[in-house]
C-alpha cells in the first residue's frame, strides 16, 4: 500500500495525540484558538444541527473556576454529583479492565500506592487546574438535544484536538467536571437549558512531567472489527 504526504500527517496527527496531564504556562495565542475551532465546527452533526457551545477559559476566570471547583473537591460535605452518567453503573470486563488499568499505571508511574488516598485525591484535583494549561475549555449542550447530538459533538471535540495537534498543541478532555455542573453554571452565568458535557485543557506539554510518559493501550483491529463478505 503506497502513503501519501497527506495521509502521513493525518495519521502522525491522530496517533500523537494524548491526554496530557502536565502542561508549561506558556500562553496560547487567541487567533490559534479560534482558529482550531472555527475549524472543529466543520465536524458532521445530524441535519447541521450543530450542536456545541464553548467557553474559553483563560486568566482571572479560569482561575476563578478552578479555585471554586477545588475547594468544592477538598470539602467530602459538598454533595456534587453528575446531572448524567458518563460512565456506566455496572461494570463488566473488558471496560472495567481497561480503566483500572490506565489508572493503576498513571498512579504508579507518580509514585502513588493503593493506600496513598491523600495522594491520589490530590492528583485527581489537579483536573479542576486544567493540570496548570493556560486555555481551559467547558462544552455545553442544550437540554433539548438528544443521543444523536451528543455523537455529533464527540466528534467536533476530536476536531478540537486534532487541530491542536496540528498546532504543537496537546489537550486533556475531561469527564471530571461533570460533577461541578452547578458550580461551573453559576460561575460562567450558564443558562437553565445548558448542560455540562465536560471540560478540556489546552496548552504546551510539559514533557519533563513523568505522568506525560504515560501511553495508553489500544485493542488491534481484530479484537474488534468483524469483516463479512
Amino acid at each position: 500500500m503506497i502513503t501519501t504526504p497527506a495521509q502521513n500527517i493525518v495519521d502522525e496527527t491522530i496517533t500523537s495525540r494524548r491526554s496530557v496531564r502536565a502542561f508549561l504556562p506558556n500562553a496560547v495565542a487567541r487567533e490559534d484558538i479560534e482558529k482550531i475551532l472555527e475549524i472543529s465546527a466543520r465536524a458532521p452533526s445530524g441535519s447541521n444541527t450543530q450542536p456545541w457551545k464553548v467557553y474559553v477559559l483563560t486568566g482571572a476566570k479560569l482561575k476563578q473556576l478552578s479555585t471554586g471547583i477545588l475547594e468544592a473537591h477538598n470539602n467530602a460535605a459538598s454533595g456534587h454529583a453528575e446531572e448524567y452518567n458518563y460512565y456506566p453503573v455496572k461494570w463488566v470486563s473488558p471496560y472495567v479492565d481497561r480503566r483500572r488499568k490506565i489508572g493503576w499505571d498513571l498512579y504508579a508511574l507518580l509514585g502513588l500506592g493503593r493506600e496513598n488516598k491523600a495522594g491520589m485525591h490530590a492528583q485527581h484535583g489537579r483536573n479542576y487546574g486544567f493540570f496548570d494549561a493556560p486555555v481551559g475549555f467547558i462544552f455545553t449542550i442544550d437540554r433539548v438535544m438528544e443521543q444523536g447530538s451528543w455523537l455529533d459533538y464527540g466528534m467536533f471535540m476530536q476536531n478540537v484536538m486534532l487541530a491542536a495537534r496540528a498546532r504543537g498543541l496537546d489537550t486533556c478532555p475531561q469527564a471530571a467536571f461533570n460533577q461541578y455542573h452547578k458550580l461551573i453554571s453559576e460561575i460562567l452565568g450558564l443558562a437553565e437549558s445548558e448542560m455540562v458535557v465536560c471540560g478540556m485543557s489546552l496548552g504546551y506539554a510539559d514533557n519533563s512531567k513523568i505522568e506525560n510518559t504515560l501511553t495508553t493501550e489500544r485493542e488491534a483491529v481484530s479484537g474488534f472489527v468483524t469483516f463479512l463478505e
